[in-house]
């Protein structure tokens, strides 16, 4: 997986810059098929937008922003990548299968099991 870390017209610290590789890395917890991250702090005065991109394997594309003061660049970080997680998570629990009844393959036999009531 790759982590692109970009910023328009500013700077951010190694440590920083750090912290937001391992944060991002969480999204392969959550969804294993991501390919890409991009992150983006776009400073225009004394405001930031921190915006998340997230690209997984055959699906569409994860995107998420958030805007603040460009001295809380951290806390817009934070709030973006959270509703980043939260995009994932309910994506996840979207494609998965929850049904606790038989499997697909079971129904579409029909009676072929032999359990036919007569």
């Amino acid at each position: 997986m790759q982590v692109e870390i970009t910023c328009r017209h500013g700077s951010i610290g190694q440590d920083f810059h750090q912290h937001i590789e391992k944060k991002c890395e969480k999204y392969l917890t959550y969804f294993e098929r991501v390919t890409a991250i991009q992150v983006t702090f776009d400073y225009e005065g004394d405001r930031v937008r921190v915006e998340i991109l997230v690209d997984a394997e055959h699906k569409h594309d994860f995107v998420t922003h958030a805007e603040g003061l460009a001295s809380d660049a951290g806390a817009c970080f934070e709030h973006a990548h959270n509703k980043m997680e939260q995009q994932i998570r309910k994506y996840k629990e979207k494609v998965q299968d929850h049904r606790r009844d038989k499997p697909l393959n079971e129904i579409a036999g029909g009676g072929a099991t032999g359990e036919e009531d007569g």
